[in-house]
């Protein structure tokens, strides 16, 4: 059983440190480069997968999903389904926090009322209920729901664990929490954070005894600060960056399969009368995208073409159909449905994939040769793209987007993406008004399914209905990639986009 807790979804690793090789201008320690701001201490909202890292590092969950998918014991020592709609959790004994104060019962309770509470939470759309808390004494408490939720173990390793009395329904800036390192210096404004060993912590103590960590949006700046050996490990790596570090005796590229996948989603919000309300028109601009060219001429072949509506590599995932480019069909198809003339706005932020600007560029001209005028608009990390995802800042059709898979099993995402419902709508907590009932109730039905053939038999065929749906314009599936410094050492790379900060090594 692992005493320490994922530094969690990683792309962007660690931090700089010690002992550099020549010309190396690191500092005693780790540090990281990061492709999108860290704006936040814990991820009630700032679900990046970078940013749960470091966040990871400062706080803990009850259980975390280690490399093989499965769950570990975190802050739970016991965490064990005892009746239909019941988890018994025992907290280990000796957790504590960096000032030295027990976890208890009533954090994990003020957690759960928190995430529920902060407007637009990501983590909020993957439960399908929220549990409540039930102390039995001291350290012990059951988790209980309404119907049950067989796999509330794994989503649980999502909810960071903070003291009470500190925990509020919004972003932390604060960085008391129980694990292997403590902030000493943030700066939100420029993404850059230091982190000290927590001399307090409860378990094994990390080897790295700091880490730094800085934005670097621009992906040329990581790699020749890579190079340099000004910083120590880097994320979101575009194929032509990959094969210029491959080639450095100092330096390794380090990729795994990826539960994540990446889509041209449309916006579901439209009105009745719309053209994208036409399910015969989302699917007449999937056959406007030249999925292979893009694959071997922007991505290198670095990603691999969805065949579902989620990646194939999550427990539960089935193949539902392929994207084809036939653009004659495309054609054909929005004559059919009478449209003539179609303008539409694509929007992103940077840094949502590698080479996320070429891909957009290159959709732009496959949809004009369909007669589809498409507008690009492109947002800066940090910025309002949130507000217009939820259709408040601003009218949009198709969104560039990934959707992680944060604890591997298919069952999560397709409940965060697919089961939305007219009350989620009404607060803008669909994702990207996505909502069809009897996709929903399936979901909804699986999720509380405690036999896993039965549950993966439901999920399948919802996963079906969804793909009839046409949901996407175009989807990939991108490999985790991340490139360190040889020196760093014992970076055990999830599917998740995850390691554990505390067991990486330098070597020198």
């Amino acid at each position: 059983m692992t005493l320490s807790p994922l530094a969690a979804c990683a792309g962007p690793g660690p931090v700089a440190g010690a002992g550099s090789s020549a010309g190396s201008t690191a500092g005693p320690g780790l540090t990281l480069a990061l492709n999108r701001s860290l704006v936040s201490l814990d991820n009630k909202l700032n679900q990046f997968d970078a940013a749960v890292s470091v966040q990871r590092g400062v706080r803990q969950a009850l259980t975390f999903i280690d490399p093989k998918l499965t769950v570990q014991h975190v802050l739970a020592e016991r965490f064990e389904l005892t009746g239909p709609t019941e988890w018994t959790v025992k907290l280990r004994d000796g957790v504590h926090y960096s000032d030295g104060s027990p976890v208890k019962v009533e954090d994990v309770s003020t957690a759960l009322q928190m995430y529920q509470k902060v407007p637009g939470s990501f983590l909020a759309g993957l439960f399908p209920e929220w549990p409540t808390v039930t102390p039995v004494d001291a350290s012990t408490f059951k988790l209980v729901t309404e119907n049950p939720v067989p796999t509330l173990d794994y989503l649980m390793a999502n909810i960071l664990i903070t003291p009470a009395a500190a925990n509020k329904p919004e972003e932390l800036q604060g960085g008391i929490g129980s694990g292997p390192y403590v902030v000493t210096s943030a700066n939100r404004g420029t993404g850059e954070y230091t982190l000290q060993v927590n001399e307090k912590y409860w378990g094994p103590a990390p080897a790295i005894k700091t880490v730094q960590v800085r934005f670097l949006p621009e992906e040329a700046n990581r790699v020749v600060a890579l190079r340099s050996g000004e910083v120590d490990v880097i994320d979101a790596i575009s194929p032509d960056a990959i094969s210029q570090l491959s080639g450095l005796g100092d330096v390794e590229v380090q990729q795994v399969p990826s539960t994540r996948i990446t889509q041209l989603f449309y916006n579901f919000r439209k009105p009745s009368g719309h053209p994208l309300a036409d399910v015969r028109v989302r699917e007449a601009l999937s056959y406007a995208i030249n999925g292979p060219s893009l694959i071997k001429d922007v991505f290198a072949d670095s990603v691999t073409q969805a065949r579902g509506v989620v990646a194939d590599t999550l427990t539960g995932a089935v193949q539902t159909g392929e994207y084809v480019y036939d653009p004659q069909k495309a054609k054909q198809m929005l004559e059919a449905a009478g449209v003539k003339d179609l303008k539409i706005k694509i929007i992103w932020e940077t840094g949502e994939f590698a080479n996320d600007t070429s891909v957009m560029e290159a959709v732009v001209e496959m949809l004009k040769a369909v007669g589809v005028q498409a507008e690009l608009q492109q947002f800066q990390p940090g910025g309002d793209i949130s507000k217009w995802r939820q259709g408040r800042g601003g009218d949009w059709d198709v969104l560039g987007n990934g959707y992680p898979g944060p604890t591997g099993l298919a069952l999560t995402p397709l409940q965060g993406m697919f089961a939305g419902t007219a009350e989620k709508e009404a607060t803008r907590d669909t994702y990207h008004g996505y909502v069809f009932p009897k996709i929903t109730a399936m979901l909804q039905k699986a999720s509380r399914e405690t036999d896993k053939t039965a549950r993966d038999a439901l999920l399948a065929t919802a996963q079906k209905e969804i793909w009839n749906t046409w949901p996407c314009m175009w989807a990939f599936v991108p490999k985790t990639v991340i490139a360190r410094r040889k020196r760093v050492q014992n970076v055990l790379l999830s599917p998740t986009n995850s390691y554990d900060l505390a067991s990486v090594r330098l070597n020198g």
